[in-house]
């Protein structure tokens, strides 16, 4: 069996679950021969596949019960760069550099950056990569994204100017050691306490870090009063928000004393609320 048979087969099986199959199905092999999708696609689809069978069915097999194409690679790219992911932290997704492009075009360059609930170290590493002159701090509640976050840095060598903290918006006194910051980023949980999703996410992806009460606003109620106090004067807060949530954010945003304007993603969404 050649590569491409091997790819082709395990295709056909993955279409019964995975609206991306062929897709899925070449990222993995291209994971077992350790080598780049395209590098696979060019050069090694007519290679005798035997050797990397085994190694391939298991990572197919995961996959058909639904375990995220990121969690068996362990990576996934976001904003042009590779981030590693584990079960401790939300996979990175392309709706998210939306935040990240409204942060470029409204914060200054050298600004000092607090990303909230950091989980990759994503929305911040992204940022700092763009801005040469800019530093921060990714807090989390979950001391084991923090070190997923750290390593990243490490990795995309932006070690030197990103910090990452264990703290959580819902203790008592959280905001008083951070300082204050030219620039808040901010992806929370927002999805309703009982929401229906795809078992990709249901099953696999930290709970605490989607769930926020039965109209998914209960994170946005702790943040955003404490966000004045984190500001630096002319200071910008980008927080991502659900599709449906745009209303309802923006009013709590408004009452405490934030001008509010809002970017669409790439489908046309609501998906980042800018406040000044």
């Amino acid at each position: 069996m050649t590569v491409g048979d091997a790819i082709r087969k395990a295709a056909a099986r993955l279409s019964s679950t995975s609206d991306t199959a062929r897709l899925d199905a070449e990222l993995l092999m291209a994971h077992v021969l350790d080598a780049s999708r395209s590098q696979m696609l060019l050069e090694r689809m007519r290679d005798a596949a035997e050797d990397h069978l085994a190694e391939f069915e298991q990572l197919v097999a995961r996959r058909l019960a639904h375990e995220p194409i990121a969690h068996l690679l362990g990576v996934q790219e976001f904003f042009g760069l590779d981030f590693a992911v584990t079960p401790d932290t939300l996979i990175p997704r392309s709706d998210s550099e939306t935040i990240v492009r409204a942060a470029l075009g409204a914060a200054r360059p050298d600004a000092r950056v607090l990303d909230m609930g950091t989980g990759t170290g994503a929305l911040l590493l992204a940022f700092l990569d763009q801005r040469p002159e800019a530093s921060g701090i990714g807090i989390d509640a979950s001391p084991a994204a923090v070190r997923v976050a750290a390593a990243n840095g490490e990795r995309l060598g932006l070690a030197d100017r990103a910090q990452f903290v264990r703290a959580s918006w819902l203790d008592e006194g959280w905001a008083a050691p951070l300082g204050q910051f030219d620039l808040i980023l901010c992806n929370p949980p927002y999805v309703e306490t009982g929401a229906a999703l795809d078992p990709d996410v249901r099953d696999y992806e930290p709970a605490s870090a989607l769930f926020a009460g039965v109209e998914g606003l209960d994170d946005y109620h702790a943040i955003v009063p404490h966000l004045g106090k984190l500001l630096f004067p002319g200071g910008v807060v980008v927080l991502e928000i659900g599709a449906t949530q745009e209303d309802a954010v923006s009013q709590l945003a408004r009452e405490s004393g934030f001008a509010v304007t809002m970017q669409q993603d790439l489908g046309g969404r609501p998906r980042a609320l800018i406040l000044t």
